[in-house]
């Protein structure tokens, strides 16, 4: 009977690392385990969403004002407590050497999520530069808001509510802006395509605009990559790189608009 029962266990401890390994290092697992089942289950729990969760951390444990603090703050939660769709520290850092490359004074972002990669963009912008990050989820939206006046920089950000194909058309007339020095794309991965497409026709690039997309492996945009590579309008470098917070194969795609 002992070894039965010592049998179970080392079997159930066999299956619980193999899971743990799996989630850690293969793209469907570690989407499948954190986007649609432990986030569920903390969302039911505790009677609040993830991003709510990573607000209420960051304004426990980060300085009031304090961008970098906020960013680690957020780093800390989503390696330790609960994975997050951020950027992420690693691929964070390349976006970074982008901004501080390309040095913007027009900066567009599809997709705010609860803040993260706007405020290491914007806390690297020249004084007078523009940051205008595009949102469809209003309660991700309200996050974000909260996140950026806890970090000193809700003035510097502007963030519009609603689907990007139907705000992007709207931006030269709303925003008073002629084209974007650089778009930082992070939304979903379907929509990739469709909004460089509709950046083009709405002429909001120029020669020189900088569009640098994230999650281009994991979950994949195939149809933008196999776009932007072999268009004669694009100059496309990919930087390998992994999943945030995990062992999971990505990268980011770097794409020079050309004209």
């Amino acid at each position: 009977m002992l070894t039965t029962v010592l049998t179970l266990v080392a079997l159930l401890l066999c299956i619980v690392l193999l899971i743990r390994w799996r989630v850690r290092t293969n793209a469907d697992w570690a989407l499948w385990w954190h986007d649609n089942y432990l986030e569920r289950i903390r969302d039911f729990l505790s009677g609040t969403t993830r991003p709510v969760r990573i607000l209420k951390y960051v304004q426990r444990c980060a300085n009031s004002g304090d961008v970098l603090s906020v960013i680690s703050a957020i780093d800390a939660y989503c390696s330790k407590v609960e994975w997050a769709m951020n950027v992420g520290d690693e691929k964070g850092a390349i976006l970074d050497a982008v901004v501080l490359e390309t040095r913007p004074r027009y900066v567009l972002e599809l997709g705010t999520y609860c803040g993260y990669s706007t405020l290491r963009i914007a806390h690297l912008l020249a004084p007078g530069a523009r940051l205008i990050t595009l949102e469809m989820n209003p309660h991700y939206a309200q996050v974000a808001i909260e996140m950026f006046r806890h970090a000193g920089l809700d003035a510097q950000v502007e963030l519009l509510v609603g689907s990007s194909s139907a705000l992007i058309p709207q931006l030269r007339k709303k925003l008073d802006i002629e084209k974007f020095d650089l778009v930082f794309i992070d939304h979903w991965k379907v929509s990739y395509l469709p909004d460089t497409k509709l950046l083009e026709e709405c002429g909001l690039l120029k020669a020189g605009s900088v569009l640098l997309a994230d999650n281009v492996t994991c979950p994949g945009a195939p149809d933008y990559l196999q776009y932007v590579r072999n268009s004669p309008r694009y100059q496309s470098q990919y930087f390998p790189a992994r999943l945030e917070y995990l062992q999971v194969e990505d990268g980011v795609e770097k794409s020079v608009f050309l004209g």
